[in-house]
């Protein structure tokens, strides 16, 4: 509070005073002062700054419109199948680049003519995807009875060679007890010196009549015994589903 006797001289009002002065040595500028509802105004530029020019990009093409490749490539002298697939980079090779273009080309791929138009890009790509999916990877197997038997079943699929799981795996356990070393010498063909081996039990003069290509050739190999047990089983009782007891 003010002390007894002083009074606050009152402020005089920044909207009333229209000048403002500043110096020294009684010389003064008078200065116009912003008042509270222009403080927030846009201030324009002289009329002699540059304008500002707008440049115009050029349109950004599609990726899918950069990536585009020539679908046709017209032969010319001294061109080869595999020649134009590795300068065009066509998956699938020249095989790929023969197959979409075979009714074209003929049956002899190492002949083209000069001037003849072969399809690229989408229809070999196509084509290689084609041959890729009808390709199946390689199926593993176990190294156990299972393995052997389910080897084999594809094998004499293969082959026209009838059988299944079940009735391979009944003979197995009686034959050899899974055991694919097992050999009798002690029966008849022991005796003649041609004993039965491996895990269905074959002797040798048979496993040799009814080999299956793809397979080993030692008697004692597992996926081996089975199917050619199997296609002499087949020749003889119609299947190795059929066989009860010594065969």
């Amino acid at each position: 509070m003010p002390g007894l006797g002083k009074h606050r001289r009152p402020k005089q009002r920044p909207i009333a005073r229209k000048l403002a002065f500043a110096g020294t040595g009684g010389a003064a500028l008078a200065l116009p002062l912003i008042s509270a509802t222009t403080a927030g105004a846009t201030v324009t530029q002289p009329a002699s700054a540059p304008a500002v020019k707008t440049v115009a990009l050029p349109a950004v093409k599609p990726a899918a419109e950069k990536a585009a490749a020539p679908l046709t490539y017209s032969v010319n002298v001294g061109d080869t199948l595999s020649k134009i697939a590795v300068e065009h980079a066509v998956n699938g090779g020249w095989q790929a680049l023969y197959e979409v273009n075979r009714n074209a080309i003929g049956s002899n791929p190492s002949i083209i003519r000069p001037g003849l138009k072969l399809s690229l890009g989408a229809a070999a790509k196509a084509a290689a995807a084609k041959a890729t999916a009808a390709v199946k990877p390689a199926t593993a197997y176990a190294n156990n009875l299972d393995g052997w038997i389910r080897q084999s079943l594809d094998i004499m699929a293969k082959h026209g060679i009838p059988g299944s799981y079940n009735g391979i795996h009944r003979n197995v356990m009686r034959e050899s007890s899974g055991n694919p070393m097992a050999i009798n010498n002690w029966d008849s063909n022991a005796a003649a010196g041609i004993p039965s081996k491996g895990l269905l039990q074959v002797i040798d003069p048979t496993f040799r009549a009814y080999h299956v290509p793809g397979t080993s050739l030692d008697s004692y190999d597992p996926v081996a015994n089975i199917t050619a047990a199997c296609n002499y089983a087949a020749a003889r009782y119609g299947s190795i589903d059929n066989v009860n007891g010594a065969y």
